[in-house]
């Protein structure tokens, strides 16, 4: 049956414009951005073939473009317009978060690391410099390595940290495997980093890894 035909309160634009986007499953929402399914499928059967594919809605939004174009239904446009879509959050994440408000919202910030950094298939390591009144200077992704790790050096991050005259810093790396759990490597390096930062009257705020669903944060464990 096509979309058009299920029930006006079924149909997830209408149910987007009525209840909101959070209101939507996983499957809803993709099958808004493929807008039409393939021969005998509606949209949102399409959606849902293509979770079961990946496996995930994460996956496939991190899937490259040989990978994602080999799908039915999806080619260079669907790939395109997608990588654009992904681009435009993670700009207005940057625009609101460096509007020179303070960072005030755990769960603005944590939406865009998970922007910034969810699709990366190798670890990478970022710093947000914050001034005094926690207003952002800049993020900046200081090391990069591979699915296993990325080797970071407390020297390098006090550097980066006094050229920007940072007064506290937010760190966040991601986990490729989607685990958002903390190795003992991530408690160590942690630590070191905030003796080294201390001697420098620089605070370390948080740290947060970003995997799949909410990004764990050292600082709400009492790890920070």
């Amino acid at each position: 049956m096509a979309i058009n035909d299920w029930p006006a309160e079924e149909r997830p634009r209408e149910k987007l414009l009525k209840r909101g986007p959070g209101a939507l499953t996983d499957a809803e929402l993709l099958a808004i951005f493929l807008r039409t399914g393939t021969p005998g499928k509606s949209a949102v059967d399409l959606a849902r073939d293509l979770l079961g594919q990946f496996g995930s809605l994460r996956a496939l939004l991190r899937a490259d473009i040989v990978r994602f174009c080999q799908c039915r239904g999806l080619g260079n446009a669907k790939y395109a317009q997608l990588q654009a879509v992904m681009e435009m959050a993670r700009r207005h994440f940057m625009e609101i978060l460096q509007r020179g408000d303070s960072l005030t919202s755990p769960d603005m910030t944590r939406a865009f690391l998970c922007a910034q950094l969810g699709g990366y298939q190798h670890e990478v390591f970022a710093c947000l410099f914050l001034d005094n009144q926690h207003r952002i200077i800049e993020l900046e992704e200081l090391f990069h390595g591979t699915i296993d790790g990325a080797s970071v050096y407390p020297r390098e991050v006090a550097r980066r940290a006094l050229q920007h005259n940072a007064a506290a810093l937010i760190f966040a790396h991601n986990h490729p495997s989607g685990i958002a759990e903390p190795s003992q490597a991530d408690k160590q390096i942690t630590s070191k980093l905030q003796q080294a930062l201390a001697l420098l009257d620089i605070r370390v705020l948080d740290h947060f890894i970003i995997g799949d669903g909410v990004p764990y944060s050292f600082a709400e464990h009492g790890l920070i």
